[in-house]
């Protein structure tokens, strides 16, 4: 399950990556935090992204995942729109037959999405409001 979506379902994609064959299961889910860039105060955060390109750059990182470890099930959803503080903005999972192949995956698919997927954030700060790239 590849996609960007307004609001994000923790229960589905888990739901989606359960396979009788993986028994191990990573789940990583980034939330909106109440600083950034060494500044307290974000109230909130507004994602945007054009969604036919960031979908297709998810799936080519789906597919390099996918030839380097045995993984059974994949999941990488962001969300777009406005965010609160403790809102998750991302969910990137997979289900493997070991763990350690899990946490691999996992990390690889949320350090090269935060690298190439073209999704911008506006944070909002209670003195401020700023234009960053979502992930720097």
């Amino acid at each position: 399950m590849i996609k960007l979506v307004t609001t994000i379902d923790i229960n589905e994609a888990y739901a989606e990556l359960q396979h009788a064959e993986a028994g191990g299961l990573s789940l990583f889910i980034g939330t909106v935090r109440n600083h950034a860039g060494g500044k307290s105060g974000v109230v909130q955060l507004d994602f945007e992204g054009y969604e036919p390109m960031a979908v297709k750059e998810m799936e080519v990182l789906a597919a390099k995942a996918k030839a380097r470890w045995p993984i059974k099930k994949l999941v990488m959803i962001h969300a777009l729109g406005a965010k609160k503080v403790g809102d998750p903005v991302v969910i990137i999972g997979t289900s493997t037959a070991h763990r350690k192949d899990a946490f691999e995956s996992c990390e690889f698919l949320i350090d090269e999405l935060k690298k190439s997927v073209p999704i911008w954030k506006k944070e909002h700060f209670d003195d401020q409001t700023v234009w960053v790239n979502a992930h720097p």
